[in-house]
């Protein structure tokens, strides 16, 4: 089976109902033990399409356009494109990416906030028209750079940080939308729509009322310039399931007011990790193992036990796969592959990839049984900015990515006539060896 390895040419495995994930793992483990390859990943694509269908059942109208940074393989885009979802772009290579996936550029948004002349003027070169503004000086580079394109003003949300301020750092104010208004009209430039982001650490729903009365104020300072604005961009979602019927029901009644249906206006929202993240595993190998002794002491100083520790060094860090992980915090154990008893001593454990740089550390403190050099570790819900074009770390190569979809949720989408040829020319169904392997999860 082709690996992500070989860029835009990827395969799909085709999965029998009797065949699970944990064989598509255990089968991947064996072959890359025997060959002594790098770390992997595998990527049940059906989970994507189930995400797309909560999308549909939970949100409605609110159209889907994927956020192509949280995770850009093609795999991932070929079936989001034959979904209907579309694209939200933030660079040149982004947008290269999606292009020459032959997805519609009609449905990709270019959202960086600081756009370089040169790529504004690729974007132009390949269609992509609709981009985001929020002050003068990107408006008129942009006039001047493409007069094509169609803008969306970006507003600023009155969300409340973590230090009780006010959210403002980008967007523009209800204020300066009108001279951005005035501005474009000056430049015979489109302004088409408006987008807000409220931020995920923002749960209360009154950020979005905010939102949503000050874009209904653009709209109609737009209408008084003679602009017949119909989009909507009501930004970035990252959360599950439950967030997702949170959000819904925070937006559903203020965009009924403010937003009908019946007004033609789309409405348009950023999910990304929501579709990916518990799509992909990342199956990594432990390469150096270290023995840390703690000594025990009463408290008048006597010792009383020396308690070990274990440091692990892996072949995929935070220059690599756990990239993300330099924002944020990771201290779940992952699953162990080899089988072990369940009571089995567990121990302080310390995974660090593999440069052994001060800052390359996966999980700083998690329980596990000891470990040996070459023993597999699993990390699930690996699919949002982790998949990435090469490894930062240049004596490891970046992980191979093994796609695959049981043949009931093919069918599935099938059936709804999702399929593009590009989806129907990736299909193979791999021959699996399964050994008797099976996954244990430490406390």
């Amino acid at each position: 089976m082709k690996g992500f390895n070989e860029d835009a040419n990827y395969s799909i495995g085709l999965l029998d109902d009797t065949t699970t994930p944990k064989d598509v793992i255990n089968n991947y483990i064996y072959e890359h033990t025997l060959a002594g390859k790098n770390a992997f990943f595998v990527a049940d694509l059906g989970k994507i399409v189930k995400k797309h269908i909560e999308w549909q059942n939970t949100m409605g109208h609110i159209k889907p356009f994927y956020t192509v940074k949280c995770n850009s393989s093609p795999a991932v885009l070929e079936l989001l494109s034959a979904l209907g979802v579309g694209f939200v772009c933030a660079n040149k290579n982004e947008l290269t990416t999606v292009y020459d996936l032959g997805i519609s550029m009609e449905n990709v948004i270019y959202t960086s906030p600081c756009k370089q002349v040169a790529q504004i003027k690729h974007a132009a070169k390949l269609g992509v028209n609709i981009m985001t503004c929020d002050n003068e000086s990107e408006l008129k580079k942009i006039a001047r750079n493409h007069p094509s394109a169609k803008l969306l003003l970006h507003i600023a949300t009155e969300g409340i940080c973590g230090d009780g301020e006010m959210n403002m750092v980008f967007g523009s104010t209800l204020k300066n939308c009108r001279h951005l208004l005035e501005c474009a009209k000056e430049c015979g430039v489109q302004v088409i729509g408006v987008m807000f982001h409220v931020s995920s650490s923002t749960r209360d729903p009154q950020a979005y009322t905010h939102a949503l009365s000050d874009a209904r104020c653009v709209f109609d300072m737009a209408a008084e310039f003679g602009f017949k604005m119909n989009l909507l961009n009501i930004g970035g979602f990252s959360g599950n399931e439950f967030q997702l019927e949170e959000l819904y029901h925070a937006v559903s009644p203020l965009l009924s007011a403010y937003f009908p249906e019946e007004s033609g206006i789309r409405v348009i929202a950023e999910p990304g990790s929501y579709y990916v993240s518990s799509a992909f595993t990342l199956a990594v190998n432990i390469i150096a193992k270290k023995v840390v002794e703690h000594e025990q002491h009463l408290s008048g100083g006597k010792q009383i036990s020396t308690k070990s520790a274990f440091i692990y060094c892996l072949n995929d860090g935070v220059y690599g796969s756990f990239s993300s992980k330099l924002s944020e915090s990771l201290n779940t154990a992952p699953m162990v592959h080899k089988k072990y008893n369940e009571d089995e001593p567990l121990f302080a454990s310390t995974l660090l990839g593999p440069s052994y740089d001060e800052l390359d550390i996966i999980v700083d403190h998690c329980l596990l049984p000891e470990l040996n050099v070459g023993d597999w570790l699993v990390f699930e819900n690996m699919g949002s900015g982790t998949v990435s074009e090469q490894s930062a770390f240049a004596d490891f190569e970046r992980p191979s990515l093994y796609n695959f979809m049981s043949f009931s949720d093919w069918y599935e989408i099938q059936d709804a006539g999702l399929v593009s040829d590009a989806l129907m020319r990736s299909l193979c169904v791999p021959c699996f060896q399964f050994g008797d392997d099976s996954f244990s999860t430490a406390a």
